[in-house]
């Protein structure tokens, strides 16, 4: 089945996305990989602070996902891996939704065009970090035509960090 993705705008993340990611991932179900409990406003406002940096100074961030009327939905885009563990030195690709928006094809919409823009900023490959069990990831992984590529040790968690690579210059990449 090959339906058609939802239109969508990336933007850079403004001082007011905070409040809005922080309310959209207050959900368990939605940070049940990421941490397993919301995290304070303090952390979003850092984080989206982050991504306007990040944004001036590569060219790609983390970018606020918005639907057709403007609604935040969420994140998608690239970053550096920051952790000491894992792909150290490589440019991660994520995404994270309310719950409101799973299964619509938006996180692939949305990371699609984060591929096309990593790409033109001159990024030569992408990894995504995925926690075993969230098959939602592992799936929009597949549609974007990434390719499990190793496993990591997590230093916290008692499980491996699944690790799914692309090349950017590969005929695979250019079809998502």
């Amino acid at each position: 089945m090959n339906r058609s993705l939802p239109a969508l705008r990336l933007r850079v993340p403004t001082h007011e996305d905070a409040p809005a990611w922080h309310r959209l991932f207050a959900d368990p179900e939605v940070m049940e990989f990421h941490g397993g409990r919301p995290a304070a406003l303090s952390v979003y406002e850092e984080l989206t602070a982050r991504q306007r940096r990040h944004d001036a100074e590569l060219g790609f961030c983390l970018w606020t996902v918005l639907d057709e009327s403007g609604e935040v939905l969420g994140f998608t885009g690239a970053q550096p891996w920051r952790p000491s563990w894992g792909p150290v030195g490589a440019t991660e690709i994520g995404w994270r939704l309310g719950r409101a928006y799973w299964g619509k094809g938006y996180a692939t919409a949305a990371a699609r065009e984060t591929l096309q823009r990593v790409r033109a900023a001159g990024v030569p490959e992408v990894v995504a970090m995925v926690r075993p069990g969230n098959a939602r990831s592992i799936a929009v992984t597949r549609r974007l035509g990434m390719r499990p590529a190793e496993t990591y040790p997590h230093p916290t968690l008692d499980e491996e960090a699944l690790c799914f690579r692309l090349a950017l210059d590969s005929p695979t990449a250019d079809a998502a």
